[in-house]
Formats: C-alpha cells, structure tokens, sequence
C-alpha cells in the first residue's frame, strides 16, 4: 500500500508487507513501524483471525454498504478501532475509517480502483538503508 498526499503535504506512507514508512519529504525523515503495530495489518493480511486478533465492536447492513467495526489493543500507542465498509455483496472494500488511540479519525475512501494496471513495484519498496530516524 501506499499513500501520498496531495501539496501542501510533505508525507508519504508506504507499507511493503512487513513494515510501514512514514515519510516527510521536506524534513528528510523516514520512521519505520512492524505492521503488526499498525491497523493496516487488517487490509494487508494474506488472513485474519477475527478471533484471535481482534475483537468485533460492530456490524450493520446499512442497505448501501456493509460496515464492520474491529477494534485492536495491540497497536502501537494503545487500541485502535478499523471500521471497514463493503459493497453491499461484500465483494469490494469501498472504505476504511481508523479511529487512532488519541481519538484521530482517518478515513480513505477507494474510488474508480483500476485493478487492471500493474504498477512499478519500487513505488511500494522501503529503503531500509536510507532510514533517518526510526520507531521500531
């Protein structure tokens, strides 16, 4: 996965699978994360153990979409909460909301997705070597 922003953002995040970079381009920092410190261990995930790694807060038809709300206590920072929002067939993630443990709410929504591109597999790699400050 990865994420950048729009000016006048300086941030990117890349996840490769094993850790999460976030980085500030104009400050030059790169801080790295395990994955499993972070809730895009649900959508990166080859599986989930709702059992075992989560804990089920919420679930709704809300007729338009389906929603499911996991709440984690293993995050970096103390329990987060993922709300995930599905097609009403449960086909295709349309949205993710993640409330963070200082009460921040992100939401990203996904919109006209292309999964018939492929892109350039460097834009998700991390360098690790190049690693200027670091959270581990």
């Amino acid at each position: 996965v990865r994420f950048a922003y729009d000016r006048p953002s300086t941030l990117e995040v890349i996840a490769d699978g094993s850790s999460v970079a976030v980085r500030d381009t104009r400050l030059a920092t790169q801080d790295l994360y395990a994955i499993s410190q972070t809730p895009l261990k649900f959508l990166l995930r080859p599986e989930v153990n709702l059992g075992r790694d989560i804990r089920i807060v919420g679930a709704a038809d809300e007729g338009d979409a389906v929603r499911l709300t996991l709440e984690d206590t293993s995050t970096l920072g103390g329990t987060s909460r993922i709300t995930l929002f599905f097609d009403p067939k449960v086909e295709a993630l349309t949205q993710w909301r993640i409330l963070d443990p200082q009460g921040f709410q992100t939401t990203m929504m996904l919109d006209r997705v292309d999964r018939s591109r492929s892109h350039d597999p460097q834009l998700f790699a991390i360098s690790y070597d190049r690693i200027l400050s670091s959270n581990k």
